[in-house]
């Protein structure tokens, strides 16, 4: 039974952790976002993130289209996002190519 056991756990697959959102800079139009996700290559990388109003609705995504093993956290920009006017707190998600968009949610409280 050992050698039955051993086999199911060389046999599982291995999950990363979710592409996390670390720092989120925002001045007038333009979103930088500092991402930490442990890379491992073409075949499991962070490949996005995007800005989200306080009701879930899209601002801008930010497609990334290369892995970036050798340099976390890492930051990329965003310009020509519109954040409604009067709005009191934007949210920040990141993606990876393998699972999808990251359930944790990154506010950013802003300044009116």
């Amino acid at each position: 039974m050992k050698y039955v056991a051993v086999l199911a756990l060389c046999a599982a697959p291995a999950f990363a952790d979710p592409p996390t959102v670390q720092e989120v800079t925002i001045s007038g139009d333009r979103v930088s976002v500092t991402l930490f996700h442990p890379d491992t290559g073409w075949d499991h990388y962070a490949d996005g993130w995007e800005v989200l109003d306080a009701d879930g609705n899209s601002l801008g995504v930010r497609e990334l289209l290369h892995p970036h093993v050798n340099e976390m956290p890492f930051t990329r920009s965003l310009s020509g996002v519109q954040i409604p006017e009067g709005a009191t707190s934007v949210f920040v998600r990141a993606r990876c190519n393998v699972d999808g968009w990251s359930d944790q949610l990154f506010e950013v409280q802003l300044s009116n």
